[in-house]
């Protein structure tokens, strides 16, 4: 029963999300091809589980669950190469919640953690909805069947495997042995007939390449002669190459050519649903956010030497272009991003999964000691520091390396960080 629900689940809202993805096409096409694979993946473990009882080896487990956990890896991978795609919006909107199909290792309540990711993932599908509400309904469309997928595989979790994946209880007589291996194919017949022309004769060419090299100084007489006008030492003409490829130059504009700065916006401090917006501030140092939920994310955007403080727990914070400011909060779920910032910074008095910094120069990151374990994914990025308390209340700085040393082998590649001198 519970297998057609899940099968009623990728026919439906998941066939219209992969459907619109086809339509919207680019890095978004190819991504539902990987999350169509990972939802194939996950319905024939299911079927497995649903006929056989749970086994008792953990590693066998793991091998159960290895084809739907490397295509997770490749939907999130895929998102990281696409960093540059205009479609990363998108890309981000999958990969941050794709994770909702690890609820099969999660007990005793995997429904919540569906709930969650889908969240997670609504940050950057609440970005799709504003950027195209009013261009392209294929794209909110597009948002809404993969939350729909998610909706109705969390209602599926919590009706069919309330308090963890269920396997298919132990019979009294035990499992059946599993049905013999079939036969071999037999070996290729080989033709019939008179197969001695097959055979190689090893006399016929190796004797025409023997006397070609015993012909001793003679081997030489067939090469062309290099006469003194090939030459470039007596000839400088040969010396000269191809004038080198010069850009075509576009047309001068009549005003010197400078280029008129963009008009500021004028700042401001919104909240849209679950979304805080926070975007053109200047020498603001008094922005709060008070009363958010935990499900709720907070987009800083083009903000310059201005403070940030978030009270509460909340999902994820994202620093977008953002000059000379910083951000202070408690707790996360997910994780805070920087991305294309100069001269940020950001101090948590909580707990923050992940650090994630792109195209960013310039990034300190304080922390305390319930934010130890903290992972740090840095890309394109320069002058990051992290500063772990001491036990006097000092800081300890460290430097994120930027410079690395890739050794190659017949084995493959060896990066290994190059410590600076200075």
């Amino acid at each position: 029963m519970s297998i057609q629900v899940y099968s009623d689940i990728v026919a439906g809202p998941l066939a219209e999300y992969l459907a619109l993805s086809a339509q919207i096409g680019g890095d978004v096409a190819e991504q539902s091809g990987f999350v169509k694979d990972a939802f194939q993946a996950q319905l024939q473990f299911l079927g497995v589980a649903g006929s056989r009882p749970k086994p008792t080896n953990q590693n066998e487990i793991v091998t159960l669950l290895q084809p739907t956990s490397k295509l997770i890896m490749t939907i999130q991978e895929h998102r990281e190469k696409k960093r540059p795609s205009p479609q990363f919006n998108h890309l981000s909107t999958i990969s941050e919640s794709i994770s909702a199909l690890g609820w099969v290792t999660v007990s005793p309540t995997p429904s919540p953690f569906v709930k969650e990711m889908k969240d997670a993932g609504m940050f950057y599908g609440n970005r799709v909805l504003k950027d195209f509400k009013d261009r392209d309904r294929r794209h909110v469309d597009w948002v809404n069947a993969w939350i729909q997928t998610l909706v109705e595989l969390q209602d599926f979790v919590k009706k069919h495997h309330t308090t963890g994946l269920e396997w298919q209880p132990m019979r009294a007589g035990g499992a059946p042995p599993p049905p013999p291996a079939a036969m071999p194919p037999p070996p290729p017949v080989l033709p019939e007939g008179d197969l001695s022309n097959l055979a190689l004769d090893p006399s016929k060419d190796r004797s025409a390449l023997f006397a070609e090299i015993n012909q001793g100084q003679n081997i030489t007489r067939n090469l062309k002669k290099v006469t003194s006008d090939m030459q470039t030492h007596k000839n400088p003409n040969l010396r000269t190459g191809p004038a080198p490829f010069k850009t075509a130059e576009g047309p001068k504009g009549t005003g010197g050519g400078a280029v008129a700065p963009a008009a500021d916006k004028p700042p401001s401090f919104t909240r849209d649903g679950k979304k805080w917006l926070i975007e053109y501030q200047k020498g603001n140092k008094n922005l709060v956010v008070e009363g958010a939920e935990m499900n709720n994310v907070v987009y800083m955007f083009k903000c310059v030497d201005s403070t940030l403080i978030v009270k509460g727990k909340i999902n994820s914070i994202v620093m977008d272009s953002c000059k000379k400011s910083a951000v202070v909060f408690d707790s996360l779920v997910s994780s805070v991003e920087f991305v294309n910032c100069q001269s940020v910074q950001m101090q948590v008095t909580g707990v923050v999964p992940t650090i994630t910094i792109d195209k960013t120069d310039g990034c300190q990151m304080y922390l305390n000691d319930q934010s130890l374990n903290v992972s740090i994914v840095s890309s394109k990025s320069s002058e990051m520091n992290v500063l772990i308390p001491t036990a006097n209340g000092d800081y300890t700085e460290h430097a994120i390396p930027e410079q690395y040393k890739t050794t190659v082998s017949k084995s493959g590649l060896t990066t290994t960080v190059v410590e600076s001198l200075g």
